[in-house]
Formats: structure tokens, C-alpha cells, sequence
């Protein structure tokens, strides 16, 4: 018999993984990875931190070197993308003209940067050349706007300013990550950016950018600069589910397995849009954690199994000498409690609501990830003031 061919688009670190899933759970078939890029799998959070600011080398950004796919028997096909699927054929059209018949397919297909409407000559950073234009601006510019105060902005920021910059950065929102960390939390970047020499305008919208050097913003506010970089979010690439009548909706609609609502189409990192047995209702999150850890779900429910992906959202950030690890989600939360040193950053922030630990974050104090998770996932109610007290340990607090 002919052996199974599986597919995979999408050659980042979702598609990757979900490839070395499949031969380390055994599958024996056909696998292949398309991506359209040219370059090999990578893993996308340093290009905005240490590859950015020149601490690590571009080798160390591929998910595995070119020996390991043709070891693995893992048909790579870099710069072809994908036109269209033909579910009923079980076939998926390229962009090179061939295509390809599945028994299973996996939708790694990411997301890509959210653009400025009639904004001329601004960068965005989402792939390797765009950091790659990063690295080489920092040697010739003073100065650069980035529109967008959230991670990848900030991000960005710190880079250029650790590069010598003179940095502007423009939020609409009156402080900065106030989505992703609350008003209380928000401060503390605000503070730390600030502290750091950048020129924040918060609570102000774009109005005009023109040739990727000169920004007007709504109050009348003229901006000049050698470079105009934007990070204002991601949409998850859903165009080819979509097109073949797969459920979507902010992303592709996938089961706690990351099952579409076709059985043999699975969607894992950015794109998916998957139910989350701990948070009872579907979830998409756009940070490397979910790409590293979701396709390994996946690739057990396309052998047959029903593994469930249960993690909590999980994100991590390095800023100037701030370094941050989150985990959970802080929607509905109805106070904050901190633990140790908030204006020197180095604290723990618990979201809570009705006294139960709905997330945590740790800044510039390690090894506390496991009973910040225990304790979200508890759902117990939790004494603030003892949450707030250094002397009381985690560890404790955690236990059952």
C-alpha cells in the first residue's frame, strides 16, 4: 500500500514543529512542509529583541539546520505558497503550478503585520528581512517614529534606543499594552520607556505619514524622522481556510484538539482560534508559546488521537533590562495586586476577579512560572493581602 502523504503550509515555527511532531509520534509517511519564504523555518520573537539588537546570529533563529529535514525525510518547499484547497479532492493547489494530493493537512499559515491605510514609505517588522532593515537603519539613522505601543513596538524601541536613536513612539490608546496588561500594568512601560529617553505620545491618533519620514498626528503634531516604523497588531492569515469553506472567525475555528470543522484539516499557532478547556471558550493567541506547543496536539489528531491543548496563554518580553514572563488572560479582571518592587521592576502583578487569580506576571523575578500557573489554574479564591506578601510562598499559596 502506498503510504499517507501529510501536508503542512506554512514553514514557520507552527509548520515545523508540527512536521517534527509527526515523525516523533511515529508517522512513517509522506510529510510536507510549504512555505513562502525563502528561507529556512525560524523562530520570529528575536527579531524584534536580541537578533535585533545584534546579540544573536541568524543561525540561531532556524528551528532546525537543512541536515535535519532531508534526515527526517520532510520534503521542505521554501518560496512556493499555497492557492487553494480542494477539500473534497483532498488536493492542495501551489503556486508553482503543481499540486498535491493529502490524507491529512495542517494549517500552520501564521499571521501578518496589520497595515496603515494610506500611509507611504512605512516599515513594518514581521519577517527576517525586515529585521534585517531594522539592524542596518541603526547604523546610519538618528532618529525613527514607531506608530503602535505594543509589544512589537516597544520592542522596537528599545532596540533603536539601546542603538543610539532618538526615539518617538505613538499610541492612540492613553497608555501603552493596555489590551494585553490592564491600565495599572501599563504604567510600568510607560514609566520604563520614558526613563529611557523616548518620546511618548499617547492618546493621540495618526493622521498622515508621508515618504516614511515626516508623521502628522490628529492634534496638529508634526513628527520628523530618518525612518517611520509601525507595529499596530496582526491578522491571522486565514485567506486560503476561508476560500475553501472552512469555520472561521478572528482565526481558524479549531476544537480543544485543534481539529477544523473539516476531520482531516488541523490549524495550529497564530491562525488557530482554539477552544480552551481551562477558559471555556476559544481563544487565539499570537506569541511564540502557541506555535512551539500547539502542534504537537495536532499532530496526535492527525494520527488518530484526542489530545487536548490545555496551556495557559503564555508571553515573554526583554525591554532595556526589564524582562517579563505572563501568563493567563486578564479579561473581566477586577483589581491588580502587586508583589515586591514596582518601582524598581522587580515584582510579581496577579489579575484578579472575585478574589481568583485570573493571571500573572513576573518581572525581573524567575523561577516562579509553575505556581503562578498553579493558581490560575485553581480557580480558588485567594487571600490579596497574602498574594501581596513576599513572605508568604507561591509555593503555598498554590497547594491544593
Amino acid at each position: 500500500m502506498t503510504s499517507p502523504t501529510f501536508v503542512v503550509i506554512g514553514a514557520g515555527l507552527a509548520g515545523a514543529k508540527g512536521a517534527e511532531a509527526l515523525r516523533d509520534k511515529g508517522f512513517d509517511g509522506r510529510i510536507v512542509l510549504i512555505g513562502d519564504e525563502e528561507h529556512l523555518p525560524y523562530e520570529r520573537p528575536a527579531l524584534s529583541k536580541d537578533y535585533l539588537s545584534g546579540n544573536a546570529s541568524r543561525d540561531s533563529l532556524y528551528v532546525h539546520d537543512a541536515t535535519w529535514y532531508a534526515e527526517q525525510r520532510i520534503e521542505l518547499r521554501p518560496g512556493v505558497r499555497a492557492t487553494g484547497i480542494d477539500r473534497a479532492a483532498h488536493e492542495v493547489r501551489l503556486s508553482d503550478g503543481t499540486s498535491l494530493s493529502y490524507a491529512k493537512l495542517l494549517l500552520a499559515t501564521g499571521a501578518s503585520a496589520r497595515t496603515l491605510p494610506g500611509a507611504t514609505g512605512v516599515r513594518y517588522l514581521r519577517r527576517l528581512e525586515d529585521s534585517d532593515w531594522l539592524k542596518g537603519l541603526f547604523t546610519t539613522a538618528g532618529s525613527m517614529v514607531v506608530l503602535g505601543a505594543g509589544w512589537i513596538g516597544l520592542e522596537t524601541a528599545a532596540a533603536a534606543r539601546r542603538a543610539g536613536l532618538d526615539v518617538t513612539v505613538v499610541e492612540p490608546l492613553p497608555q501603552p499594552l493596555v489590551p494585553a496588561l490592564g491600565r495599572e500594568v501599563a504604567a510600568v512601560f510607560a514609566d520604563l520607556h520614558l526613563q529611557h529617553g523616548v518620546d511618548l505620545h499617547l492618546g493621540v491618533q495618526v493622521d498622515q505619514v508621508e515618504r516614511g519620514k515626516r508623521v502628522k498626528l490628529a492634534d496638529g503634531t508634526v513628527l520628523e524622522a530618518d525612518a517611520v516604523v509601525a507595529g499596530i497588531g496582526a491578522q491571522p492569515n486565514t485567506g486560503i481556510a476561508h476560500a475553501c469553506g472552512l469555520r472561521a472567525g478572528n482565526g481558524v475555528l479549531v476544537d480543544a484538539s485543534l481539529r477544523t470543522s473539516d476531520p482531516d484539516i488541523f490549524a495550529a499557532g497564530d491562525v488557530a482560534n482554539a477552544y480552551h478547556p481551562q477558559l471555556r471558550r476559544h481563544v487565539r493567541v499570537e506569541h511564540w508559546a502557541n506555535a512551539l506547543n500547539q502542534p504537537a496536539v495536532a499532530a496526535a489528531g492527525m494520527l488518530g488521537k484526542n489530545d487536548v491543548y490545555d496551556e495557559l496563554p503564555y508571553f515573554y518580553t526583554d525591554q532595556y533590562d526589564l524582562g517579563m514572563e505572563f501568563l493567563g488572560t486578564i479579561d473581566g479582571y477586577d483589581r491588580v495586586v502587586f508583589r515586591g518592587d514596582v518601582p524598581g521592576r522587580e515584582f510579581i502583578a496577579f489579575w484578579l476577579k472575585d478574589d481568583r487569580v485570573l493571571a500573572g506576571m513576573n518581572v525581573n523575578v524567575w523561577e516562579v512560572t509553575e505556581p503562578i500557573k498553579a493558581l490560575v489554574r485553581s480557580r480558588r479564591p485567594i487571600d490579596p493581602d497574602l498574594l501581596a506578601d513576599p513572605d508568604v510562598p507561591l509555593d503555598r499559596l498554590a497547594a491544593p
